[in-house]
């Protein structure tokens, strides 16, 4: 066998292990869990407690949450760390009296669980399903990354219960993602758990708002482009200049807050849908 060859040969061997090692370690790369689960003391200090029960947990609510709001936010965060250091949403939206579930993930803050796309869809909706039946009040679905991924999916689901969708920095679909960051691999073929929202979402006729990050380089803007021009039915765009994917604002005071909620709840205030 000549050198050239033999290089070429090396080099095909290397190039199948490495597509092999990215198959078959593909959740380790797309989940970051804590997996510790939050004390009550931690959740105290913060204004947080456990929801629908301590026991068999699903996701977190503020102690001071409004006993009658004027809808139930229900946040999916993104692939890192836990719900609990997503108290932000709470801030921003508590004041305007929404009532905010922060979910958690199987597998995520102490939970038991898989992690897949079917896993967590399947324990959204479930989500969903308890609190439509603790709550009266219009369910507003909110995404961060790959939150986004998971709302839209329960969305298409569950879209005679919502009043409306807020995604923060999302994706067109996870496949496409990977395969901008991973361009020398087959990686929209490789990836298992898909996160498709571009189908997930089409047809779904309550307001979409869409927050952009102009400078994302976790989740380029131009993903988040894609699946704001897929969607056929209302929809409004935010984009947040010289933001990257981890410092978009989510300050409490952030006037888009107040623009975007009252935008993804003017669906229920005309049509009266719940």
């Amino acid at each position: 066998m000549s050198v050239i060859l033999r290089c070429t040969a090396y080099i095909a061997a290397g190039y199948t292990l490495l597509v092999l090692a990215v198959f078959l370690l593909q959740r380790s790369l797309i989940y970051h869990p804590d997996k510790e689960r939050p004390t009550k003391a931690q959740l105290s200090a913060i204004g947080l407690q456990y929801w629908p029960q301590a026991e068999g947990y699903q996701g977190l609510v503020s102690a001071t949450a409004p006993q009658s709001a004027i809808g139930t936010a229900i946040v999916f965060h993104g692939n890192a760390g836990s719900a609990w250091h997503r108290d932000y949403y709470v801030k921003a939206l508590e004041p305007m009296g929404y009532r905010v579930i922060l979910m958690e993930y199987p597998g995520y803050g102490g939970r038991d669980g898989k992690l897949t796309e079917a896993d967590l869809i399947a324990d959204g909706l479930k989500g969903i399903s308890t609190a439509r039946t603790e709550f009266d009040d219009p369910i507003f679905l909110i995404g961060e990354s790959m939150g986004c991924g998971v709302a839209a999916a329960v969305a298409s689901e569950s879209s005679s219960s919502l009043a409306g969708l807020l995604l923060i920095t999302p994706w067109d679909s996870l496949a496409a993602v990977a395969q901008s960051h991973f361009w020398y691999l087959p990686a929209a073929w490789l990836v298992r758990d898909r996160f498709d929202s571009v189908t997930y979402l089409q047809g779904f006729d309550r307001p979409v708002a869409v927050g952009v990050a102009e400078k994302d380089n976790v989740i380029p803007s131009r993903h988040a482009l894609n699946l704001y021009s897929a969607l056929t039915g209302p929809k409004k765009l935010w984009s947040f200049k010289n933001a990257g994917h981890n410092d978009w604002p989510n300050h409490p005071t952030a006037s888009w807050w107040k623009e975007a909620m009252a935008y993804i709840a003017s669906g229920h205030m005309v049509s009266g849908k719940q």
